[in-house]
């Protein structure tokens, strides 16, 4: 088993994000269908007021990629009108519970989030609620597993279908990224939060060959990846491939964050036809308190624009 320096640990560390917003009562669901309450008549789209608040309930939803189940938590505001949805992905080493601070968030405005486990993405069943393992886990099968939310989403009775967004932190935001090019035509747009983009240099550094990845290597928190993580990013780097994404971006970044800096993103940003840049002045790698209030009013602000 490979052991990484700290230097290459820390790039692909996301600090989990701080509870913010309101509560709401908690429904649970076993199912990734519509929900029980869903009216026989057809819904209207709600439209976003700046400013406007709502109550909001949680309900744990389940979803299925090839046979895996994927565990998430919905964040729905309380109408009887369809809302936009965020989709949340988490990063390396984290799950869904980073997701939580912008979900109540966005939901006090209007706007549903579901905040989920990759399968595979943390390094065990107590962390995550996920079914698979670390060893198997690469930025594509969570790319797959997003895109399966994605597709699972548009049966939910409270989702408008036409204002689904992705968002991600860190590794999160990279596989927003990848799959927001592949479902360029189907999203509205993306909110990605120091995304990782520097992940096929780590490993193009890591490794010397393709053919030289093999085995295990061990990186935060004792979290065990597989060689599927270096294989499935080789020969791919999303950076190639933003000029495609032509819907609202906004990246949102913090100003001493040391493992994604911010010239990287700075420069990706350009690469993006439609896209904000955003700074949390004196942030690091991931987003708590103050910062997430101030990153979460970025996001909404954009939201307002978009929806």
């Amino acid at each position: 088993m490979k052991k990484i320096t700290a230097v290459i640990i820390a790039a692909v560390m996301l600090i989990s994000a701080f509870l913010c917003g309101c509560s709401g009562s908690k429904e649970e669901s076993s199912q990734a269908q519509p929900s029980a309450e869903a009216s026989s008549e057809a819904k209207t789209a709600l439209k976003l007021e700046n400013g406007k608040t709502y109550k909001y309930t949680s309900r744990e939803i389940w979803c299925e990629n090839n046979g895996k189940k994927i565990y998430g938590v919905a964040y729905i505001p309380d109408t009887d009108q369809k809302v936009p949805l965020v989709i949340a992905c988490h990063g390396l080493g984290t799950n869904h519970e980073s997701g939580i601070g912008y979900a109540e968030h966005y939901a006090k405005f209007g706007v549903a989030t579901y905040t989920f486990d990759f399968c595979g993405g943390t390094k065990s069943s107590d962390t995550n609620k996920s079914d698979g393992k670390s060893t198997d886990m690469s930025v594509m099968t969570e790319s797959a597993d997003l895109e399966a939310i994605f597709n699972t989403a548009q049966t939910w009775d409270f989702v408008d279908t036409n204002r689904i967004f992705f968002q991600g932190g860190s590794q999160g935001g990279l596989v927003s990224a990848i799959t927001g090019v592949r479902l360029k035509d189907k999203i509205a747009g993306m909110i990605l939060l120091y995304p990782a983009f520097g992940m096929y240099d780590f490993v193009h550094r890591a490794y010397p060959s393709y053919e030289s990845i093999s085995g295990t290597m061990e990186i935060v928190n004792d979290m065990v990846i597989g060689e599927a993580f270096g294989k499935d990013l080789w020969n791919y780097d999303v950076r190639e491939h933003l000029s495609e994404f032509t819907k609202p971006v906004i990246i949102i970044q913090g100003s001493e964050d040391s493992i994604v800096r911010p010239e990287m993103t700075e420069q990706a940003a350009k690469l993006i036809p439609n896209c904000e840049y955003k700074i949390v002045d004196g942030a690091g790698h991931g987003f708590g308190g103050a910062e997430l209030d101030e990153a979460a009013g970025y996001a909404m602000e954009y939201l307002y624009k978009n929806c």
